[in-house]
C-alpha cells in the first residue's frame, strides 16, 4: 500500500479552483465587485515576466486582476495575462505551480499555496493539447471514456 500525499492532492484541487475561476473570467469577464490579488514566485523556472520586473521583484510579486487586464488565457499548467506597468502593457506567463496566494477580497476568499519547483517538466511545445486554452466547451481530446471498460466481467 502506498502513502497518499494529501498535501499534494489538496494543492492540485485548490489550483483547479483558481484555474476554473480564471477560465470563467477569460470567457465572461469579471462580474460584480470581484477582483483578484495573485501572488507568485518570479524565480520559478517557467514564470515569464519582463526582465525589469524580474529585477525589481526577484522572488515574488503580487498582481491585481481588476480594471486593466487584457488577453487572459488559461491552460492546464499556467495562465497568461497582459497587465499595465508604468503605462506599458506587458504579458506575464504564470505557471500554477508558482502560485503562493490567490485572493478575491470582494467575497473574503483566500487560498495559499506552496510553490513547486521540483519535477518541473520541460516547457510545453506549441503543438501539444495542453497548450490550447481551456474553455467550457472544449474537452481534453474529444473522446468519451466509458466506465464499462473498467468493470470486471
Amino acid at each position: 500500500m502506498s502513502d497518499f500525499r494529501y498535501d499534494e492532492l489538496v494543492q492540485k484541487a485548490l489550483i483547479s479552483v483558481v484555474r476554473e475561476v480564471l477560465a470563467d473570467v477569460a470567457k465572461n469577464g469579471l462580474s460584480g465587485n470581484h477582483h483578484f490579488y495573485i501572488r507568485f514566485r518570479t524565480d520559478h523556472p517557467k514564470t515569464k515576466i519582463p526582465s525589469y520586473l524580474k529585477k525589481q521583484y526577484p522572488e515574488e510579486i503580487m498582481i491585481v486582476i481588476q480594471h486593466q487586464f487584457w488577453n487572459l488565457k488559461t491552460f492546464e499548467d499556467r495562465f497568461s495575462v497582459d497587465l499595465s506597468f508604468s503605462g506599458c502593457q506587458e504579458t506575464l506567463v504564470v505557471p500554477f505551480s508558482a502560485l503562493t496566494a490567490f485572493v478575491d477580497p470582494s467575497v473574503k476568499f483566500a487560498l495559499q499555496f506552496t510553490p513547486s519547483f521540483d519535477g518541473e517538466s520541460s516547457p510545453t511545445s506549441p503543438d501539444r493539447d495542453d497548450d490550447k486554452p481551456k474553455t467550457e466547451s472544449s474537452s481534453d481530446d474529444g473522446k468519451i471514456i466509458s466506465f464499462e471498460s473498467f468493470r470486471k466481467k
